[in-house]
């Protein structure tokens, strides 16, 4: 007879997990969802689509036509089984210098922009269909995150600009923590029936967040100098599992922001501690397990999207979900054009071609749907939130999310031609073979290889290295602009090499903060001419 102890815990683990429980724990069903995911990654391939928008599309299929059980997607999954891992997959590959190349658009997009989003949404709601402000306003917190994955992976696949890439990822990572602490503020006043006061707010929601950044940063600094003591991959994937998830978890308990804490966590560890403390091996182990954590997670989530619609709820509240459309399209429009002025500089300029990427780009995604699941059941208008998140989210999967390639196309903002994708690949591989030919000399130093191994490894690099130059060369005859590209590259590099050893001049004493800084104004605007040409 089976113990009343191990069912119970049993349902718990089913229920956090989000598939249904009945007698026994559905591990067959997860793995039939892993298949599907397989299948559709393996279909894409051939099918022009963007994966996460195809298992939308599946999982809206296998809905309609009950192909499988009902999955139910719980908050819990979302928040604290899948959310921690997707944040620290992003901020751990996330470049500090690009980062700090363009705080000020993030910081504009992702926190007075997600304000200013909130805002017009709820008034779009509360003006539109007489939905009560603090409601309005509730939902206009939830819905304002953008979730662009599908977006940032089509960019780098075409080749887009890395400031563009890193101006729409580095708002959506840092506008879910700003969506979640809103969220939190708003729900506890509407539970509570409390007075609304802006001071009070404010003063909330910059210690929640920067609560959370300082648990965080201070996380992944401790991870990093625990990893220096040693050099076993298996060992340092299990930490940085801990710290995704411990940094969640502490902050939660803390009463801070758990998104920031992740987010900072992962910067530091990407940045500093897998760059300091971890060997180029292990460095490459902990890539590919989180590489994959945030495929299979991603997959799930995508695919659990496509199961939870259901048609006659999303027919019932057709109105509030076109009205609801409508309003993040147009809060968009006033916070990407609205804003934008404020942070495209001559130095730094922000085109307009960008300006309409931005704003059709910004796509809702699972976080929306996790905040609106977690919604108590006894607040009133919680299923009128719920199906109109569901077909927001579904809307700009779909439509933004199925039409921005083409929009891309559309705006010639992709030129690259095959001849210079293949120089770049070509750039690649020649940089990684120096980087594997400087290893080997280590290790040969070192006595960690024997004489047999080191000469046959040394004569396949160098024999890489010779046709991988010779290919480039054939190129630069072939097309004189990527002899151009190739002379920016290298000057663009110099130049960041120069202003990181005047800010070490800096440091040392040697030069003024002063000359510093405008030193350092007149190389970043050789370097944004350099990237103009390139474009």
């Amino acid at each position: 007879m089976e113990h009343p102890a191990d069912v119970s815990v049993r349902t718990a683990v089913s229920q956090s997990c989000g598939f249904p429980m009945h007698d026994t724990f559905h591990v067959d069903l997860f793995i039939v969802l892993l298949m599907v995911t397989a299948a559709v990654a393996i279909a894409v391939k051939w099918v022009k689509l963007p994966y996460a928008i195809a298992l939308v599309i599946v999982g809206l299929l296998i809905g309609v036509f009950h192909l499988l059980p009902a999955v139910e997607m719980t908050p819990d999954l979302i928040l604290l089984v899948f959310l921690p891992a997707l944040l620290f997959e992003a901020s751990w590959n996330i470049d500090i210098r690009e980062l700090k190349e363009n705080w000020f658009p993030i910081l504009l997009l992702s926190v007075p922009g997600l304000v200013i989003s909130m805002v017009v949404v709820a008034a779009f709601m509360h003006l539109g269909i007489g939905m009560p402000l603090m409601a309005a306003l509730l939902f206009g917190a939830m819905i304002s995150a953008t979730d662009p994955i599908s977006v940032v992976a089509l960019f780098r696949k075409l080749g887009m600009h890395k400031r563009l890439t890193m101006i729409l990822e580095g708002e959506s990572l840092f506008n879910d923590g700003t969506a979640v602490v809103l969220f939190k503020l708003i729900l506890a006043l509407v539970i509570a029936n409390a007075q609304f006061s802006i001071t009070e707010t404010i003063g909330s929601f910059l210690m929640v967040v920067i609560g959370g950044g300082v648990i965080g940063c201070a996380l992944g600094y401790a991870a990093s100098k625990i990893t220096a003591f040693f050099d076993d991959h298996l060992l340092e994937i299990t930490l940085t599992t801990i710290l995704a998830y411990g940094a969640f978890l502490v902050a939660e308990q803390l009463k801070v922001s758990p998104v920031i804490s992740v987010v900072a966590a992962g910067i530091v560890m990407g940045n500093y501690g897998s760059r300091v403390s971890m060997s180029a091996t292990t460095r490459l182990a902990v890539n590919s397990f989180w590489e994959y954590a945030a495929f299979l997670v991603n997959s799930l989530v995508f695919l659990l999207i496509g199961l939870q619609v259901k048609f006659d709820l999303l027919q019932k509240y057709a109105i509030p979900i076109g009205l609801a459309i409508v309003a993040i399209l147009v809060s968009r429009a006033i916070v990407v054009y609205g804003l934008a002025p404020f942070f495209s500089t001559k130095i730094a300029p922000v085109p307009w071609k960008w300006r309409h990427l931005l704003w059709w780009g910004g796509l809702r995604g699972s976080l929306c749907m996790a905040l609106a699941l977690s919604l108590p059941s006894s607040l009133p208008y919680r299923e009128e939130i719920l199906i109109t998140t569901f077909g927001v989210v579904l809307f700009t999967l779909l439509i933004p999310g199925l039409t921005i390639e083409p929009f891309v196309k559309f705006m010639k903002m992709n030129p690259q031609d095959s001849k210079l994708l293949a120089y770049k690949e070509l750039k690649s591989v020649q940089m990684a073979n120096t980087k594997a030919m400087d290893f080997l000399e280590g290790l040969h130093k070192q006595g960690a290889t024997t004489e047999q191994a080191y000469e046959r490894l040394k004569i396949e690099i160098s024999e890489s290295q010779i046709q991988t130059k010779q290919s480039i060369d054939e190129l630069h005859v072939a097309d004189a602009s990527i002899q151009e590209l190739d002379f920016i590259e290298v000057k663009r590099n110099l130049l960041e090499l120069r202003k990181d050893y005047l800010m070490m001049l800096t440091k040392e004493g040697l030069l003024g903060q002063e000359s510093l800084d405008r030193l350092r104004l007149e190389i970043d605007r050789e370097i944004h001419r350099l990237v103009d040409k390139s474009e």
